[in-house]
């Protein structure tokens, strides 16, 4: 079982809703939604270079030759769009609904990439269980998001 993935998985969801609560507080700070995401990522960025140096202790090398495909930077460009975007929201319609909005878009992007296998990520075709799965969370964001 891979059940210390399903845990980090869990975790990662728990930082992501403290992330929209902390970041909207310093938006609400900087009254600047693009100072705040740079504030953010800088902030992340120090921290993992202290944690790169603390576990591997030595310069980043690649193979002699190798070449990174344009699109292999885009993540950070995709991290902006989220923090921004987040900044942006919560304030607004509040940590529940803008991520449950998120969560939304994140299923149903994901359903499409493991369909083609986008990324070189395991294929995983659309059924019927995977689009009913869909549909129920769609459905939890609507009475998420109703008052």
């Amino acid at each position: 079982m891979k059940i210390q993935f399903y845990l980090l998985s869990i975790l990662a969801g728990v930082a992501v809703a403290f992330q929209t609560g902390v970041n909207s507080q310093l938006r609400t700070d900087t009254n600047n939604p693009v100072l705040t995401a740079l504030i953010s990522f800088l902030v992340g960025t120090v921290a993992l270079i202290i944690l790169y140096f603390a576990f591997f202790r030595q310069t980043p090398t690649f193979p002699l030759g190798y070449s990174f495909s344009w699109w292999k930077f885009t993540g950070g460009l995709l991290g902006v769009l989220y923090v921004t975007g987040v900044v942006i929201a919560a304030p607004r319609i509040g940590a529940a609904n803008a991520l449950a909005f998120i969560v939304a878009g994140q299923f149903v992007a994901a359903i499409i990439i493991d369909h083609y296998g986008w990324m070189n990520l395991p294929v995983t075709s659309i059924s019927i269980y995977r689009v009913v799965g869909i549909a129920l969370l769609l459905a939890g964001v609507y009475l998420i998001q109703k008052k």
